[in-house]
């Protein structure tokens, strides 16, 4: 089992989602003789997980199933165990996207936090590419270190305990992308500029505040970078549901003068699929601000 790359039997020591319905998962590392507990009873990991395929329907103690699911970066995201706030697939995707990121790609990232876009990112640079990823927090540091590893993309991976402020990001000039997730980003734009390739690349920052956008976006311009713009996305899911309508009735399609022997019944209806938007929906996140570094 990888991250990055795709298998087709469950072993020991992988990493498995276990998919109760479509707001309920949990992940667990499958053991030897080790057992996880869910609503539907007790899966024991020897006889139901080791050996089985992914995807598999597993039937538990009390006679309830599950699905035991691959991992890949959108599962971990919506599984993982947080440390910090986390990026959400929403801006994951856009980020991936407006990064240029592709396999092979050199990209530094600051910071760490909980790992869920460093996942989606090790998965598009795989498999010659490389992640250095800059973390303030010594644990943190250490427990994202941990995870690479057991999710078996330690090898696509830098992971540094380190002030990005003041330190920067431990390389010079390799970096085809630089993504900031950090408190002031601003006092980074520098360290940024020079891990990049003289060639030029994409950088991105995420803040929650309008005003740290602004003072990046000032730090970005100072620094010689192009193409400075600032996006928000915004996730609207809309509801698919069933609904009755009346059947109006038009009349008669034949002339006025002819007859019709099939009047339409008053209460006529029609049974029809339709989507509603959600009365409530998730709201603000992040501001995403991309900026360009020209060639030299």
């Amino acid at each position: 089992m990888s991250f990055v790359e795709y298998s087709e039997f469950i072993q020991e020591g992988d990493v498995a989602i276990i998919f109760l319905g479509h707001d309920s998962m949990m992940p667990v590392k499958v053991q030897q003789g080790a057992q996880t507990q869910t609503r539907y009873g007790v899966i024991r990991h020897s006889k139901d997980l080791i050996g089985q395929r992914f995807g598999t329907k597993v039937t538990c103690s009390k006679g309830g199933w599950v699905y035991v699911l691959h991992p890949t970066p959108e599962l971990w995201t919506l599984n993982l165990p947080h440390r910090t706030q986390i990026l959400y697939t929403t801006d994951i995707a856009n980020i991936t996207m407006m990064l240029e990121l592709k396999p092979g790609s050199v990209v530094c990232e600051s910071g760490t936090g909980s790992g869920s876009l460093s996942h989606a990112i090790l998965r598009t640079i795989a498999p010659t590419g490389h992640l250095h990823t800059v973390e303030f927090h010594q644990q943190r540091a250490e427990k994202a270190a941990e995870e690479f590893r057991e999710h078996r993309v330690g090898h696509l991976v830098t992971v540094r305990n380190q002030d990005v402020c003041k330190e920067g990001f431990g390389v010079t000039g390799v970096a085809d992308a630089v993504f900031l997730d950090i408190p002031s980003p601003w006092e980074a734009v520098k360290h940024a500029r020079n891990t990049m390739k003289r060639q030029g690349g994409r950088v991105c920052s995420f803040s929650p505040c309008i005003e740290q956008v602004q003072k990046t976006v000032e730090a970005l311009a100072d620094e010689g970078f192009q193409e400075i713009s600032t996006l928000e996305v915004l996730l609207r899911v809309h509801d698919v549901r069933s609904i009755t309508l009346p059947l109006p009735d038009f009349g008669s399609d034949q002339p006025l003068e002819t007859p019709t022997d099939t009047p339409v019944p008053s209460n006529a209806s029609v049974l029809c699929k339709t989507t509603t938007p959600p009365r409530d929906m998730a709201g603000h996140t992040g501001y995403l601000t991309f900026a360009t570094k020209p060639s030299v």
